[in-house]
């Protein structure tokens, strides 16, 4: 007995291929279960017709070797569940999505994938400041610099912004007391991003306590170290901005500091001009993930959500 191989039949007998792709298509913006109720499909099949679909970019968009790299952890629940996803940042896109966890073994497990041969293409990997992710780089590529991310590094700086309030809220009473109460996300939020209540809440906000105006003037002037073209100028500014904390008693800024001298080569990497990488495709693709998976519901099926995330930036069929 043998069954005859129709090209335009999908892996599902009962529908063609052309159906496959307009069901993927759908679920690139819709949730499984609307594509579903729209077409009078059972919700597995939406989900194994998606899967063809998406399998089928990857085919038609093989890795090539990356020259820059992007490495990030993604939860995948509560309970410090993580998996790790690489992406290309010159073509923009992600190329693999594993692990078991966030350790440096789990990031060893990408880097043998990708081959020795790819491997010495990669010049410059982009991360946040976790030691694993640094230890498991140098040790499978020695030869490329490592830059740390700018937004991981803000938003540090955020999180020692928001503990000065904290710091500044219980020591005072009263009215003093009254401008902090409620003005987290006034005070950590880019100034262009508040509304016009916003702007007038900040306003008096950093007017009432002089100390979180200080800390404010701070965060929002660290941004500029990241335009310089030198590293020496980068550092030149660094040192100034640092002995700007001086008599400020602004602890957590303080701690900040430190941490930058630590990881400053790291930092530093980004004044030079063959690393003016897009550092913003990190971050973005952060949100669509969580996008993708608010949109699911928190999706069980890993290797569903591991199809989805590497396809997310792929071209349509």
């Amino acid at each position: 007995m043998k069954r005859e191989k129709v090209d335009w039949l999908s892996n599902n007998p009962f529908y063609t291929k052309r159906f496959a792709y307009y069901v993927g298509r759908k679920c690139r913006g819709m949730t499984v279960t609307d594509v579903a109720k729209e077409l009078k499909l059972d919700w597995d099949t939406v989900k194994a017709l998606d899967k063809e679909y998406m399998k089928k970019q990857l085919c038609r968009n093989p890795v090539a070797a990356p020259r820059v790299i992007g490495i990030d952890e993604v939860s995948l629940r509560k309970g410090h569940t993580y998996r790790i996803v690489a992406s290309d940042l010159e073509r923009r896109r992600p190329i693999w999505f594993g692990g078991e966890d966030r350790s440096e073994d789990s990031l060893d497990m990408f880097y043998q994938w990708l081959g020795e041969k790819k491997a010495k293409k990669i010049r410059l990997a982009v991360m946040d400041m976790w030691k694993a992710f640094e230890k498991s780089t140098k040790k499978n590529i020695l030869h490329a610099a490592i830059l740390y991310d700018k937004f991981h590094v803000m938003r540090h700086l955020g999180e020692a912004l928001d503990k000065t309030r904290k710091m500044e809220y219980a020591r005072l009473s009263g009215k003093d007391r009254s401008y902090i109460k409620g003005q987290k996300y006034t005070l950590l939020s880019n100034r262009e991003n508040l509304t016009l209540d916003g702007r007038k809440a900040l306003k008096k906000l950093l007017i009432a306590n002089k100390r979180l105006n200080t800390a404010y003037l701070l965060k929002e002037s660290f941004g500029q170290l990241w335009s310089y073209q030198t590293e020496g100028w980068a550092q030149r500014f660094f040192d100034n901005w640092k002995k700007s904390l001086k008599w400020q008693r602004l602890k957590p800024f303080e701690k900040f500091a430190g941490m930058i001298e630590r990881h400053w080569d790291g930092i530093a990497t980004y004044s030079r001009p063959e690393n003016k990488v897009s550092l913003g495709f990190v971050e973005g693709l952060n949100n669509k993930i969580r996008v993708i998976q608010r949109r699911a519901y928190g999706l069980r099926d890993e290797e569903y959500l591991r199809l989805k995330i590497l396809t997310c930036m792929l071209p349509e069929i």
